[in-house]
Formats: C-alpha cells, sequence, structure tokens
C-alpha cells in the first residue's frame, strides 16, 4: 500500500524470487551501498527501509526481502499483501530461477491488486560468461506480462539503484486517504480548545 502526506509517500515493497538469486544482496547494496560475497539464506522475511527523492517528491520505501526456500512459501502472501511495489529477482545464470520468477509474477496477479508497480529484476549480470537467460527473453516476458524490466548486478551495483527509483517514479501518487466508515471528524476552528469533534 501506498500512503502520500504532501510530497511524502510511503510504500511497501516486497522482493520474491528463488533461493540464491540475489534479493538479500539488492537490497543490501540498495540500503548500505555493501556486498557480501557469501551472503546467508533469509529465514522468513528481513525488513528494511530507505528514502529516495524523485519528481519533487519523497518516496520512503518499506523493503520486505522474503525468504526463497519454497519452506516459506506459504509465508509470502503475508508480506506481498498491501504492498505499492514488487521486484521478483531472478538470476540470469539459472533458468529454473526465471522459472520461479514467472510463478511469482503469475501469483501477484492473481492476488489481484491492479495498481501494483512490478520490476523483473535478472540479476548476476556481472557473470556473463554462465548466462542461460537471455535479455532478451526475460524483456519480452516482462513486456507481456506488465512489468518493466531490468538487468542488475548487487556486485557491481548495476542498475541497483536505477531499479528502485524506477519503481518510486512508477508509483501511482496516491489517492487521498479513506477515512473508516461510520467515522466523520470533524475540524471547527475558533471553538476555544474543541477543535475536533467526533461524529458530528
Amino acid at each position: 500500500m501506498a500512503t502520500t502526506a504532501h510530497n511524502n509517500l510511503n510504500a511497501k515493497l516486497v522482493l520474491l524470487g528463488d533461493m540464491g538469486a540475489g534479493k538479500s544482496s539488492l537490497v543490501l547494496r540498495f540500503v548500505k551501498g555493501q556486498f557480501l560475497e557469501f551472503q546467508e539464506s533469509t529465514i522468513g522475511a528481513a525488513f528494511f527501509s530507505q528514502t529516495v527523492s524523485v519528481n519533487n517528491s519523497t518516496v520512503k520505501f518499506e523493503i520486505w526481502d522474503t525468504a526463497g526456500q519454497e519452506r516459506y512459501h506459504s509465508l509470502a502472501p503475508m508480506y506481498y499483501r498491501g504492498a505499492a511495489a514488487a521486484i521478483i529477482v531472478y538470476d540470469i545464470t539459472n533458468t529454473d530461477s526465471f522459472a520461479r520468477a514467472k510463478k511469482w509474477v503469475q501469483e501477484l496477479q492473481k492476488q489481484g491488486n491492479p495498481n501494483l508497480v512490478m520490476a523483473l529484476a535478472g540479476n548476476k549480470a556481472d557473470m556473463e560468461d554462465k548466462r542461460n537467460v537471455t535479455a532478451e527473453e526475460a524483456r519480452v516476458y516482462a513486456e507481456e506480462n506488465g512489468l518493466f524490466f531490468m538487468e542488475t548486478s548487487a556486485k557491481t551495483a548495476i542498475n541497483v539503484n536505477d531499479i528502485f527509483y524506477e519503481i518510486a517514479r512508477r508509483l501511482p501518487r496516491a489517492q487521498p486517504a479513506q477515512t473508516p466508515a461510520g467515522m466523520v471528524l470533524v475540524d471547527r476552528q475558533g471553538e476555544g480548545s474543541r477543535a475536533a469533534t467526533c461524529c458530528a
């Protein structure tokens, strides 16, 4: 969900993909500017936040980095529910990773948020000599399914910031916050200490 206050936007972003695709490494590179050669597997999910400025507004990402192991799959809806954006990550050297990314896309499309900004990240672009998924194949798939596509490398930082900034640019500039049904708050100026009353 994306919420707005003037030119500030809070946006929940979830990273999904196969184990070893580099989700945690992408987040670590984006948030802390670091890369660890040997990143331990995420258990359940990890939470990060990072703020970026785009188009005269500030976007604060609330980032959920989910575990890629199959045994944690049933927990994923808890993390992507209410998300404003998702990055589906695959490893360009692993065709199974790309197939798994497609399954995540299908799952997100079924969950029904029509305003969800989805990005497909072909990670490990620094390993061109071991490539098994072509950029063209991924680009065509992304276009056919309403995602935008970038190849990234958490190791060399190629396109890491770019993918997050592009998501920030594409986020719908939110609708006004909905007042809960049955509750009306009225602001009455000039009534002494009674500045706001309920249900008037």
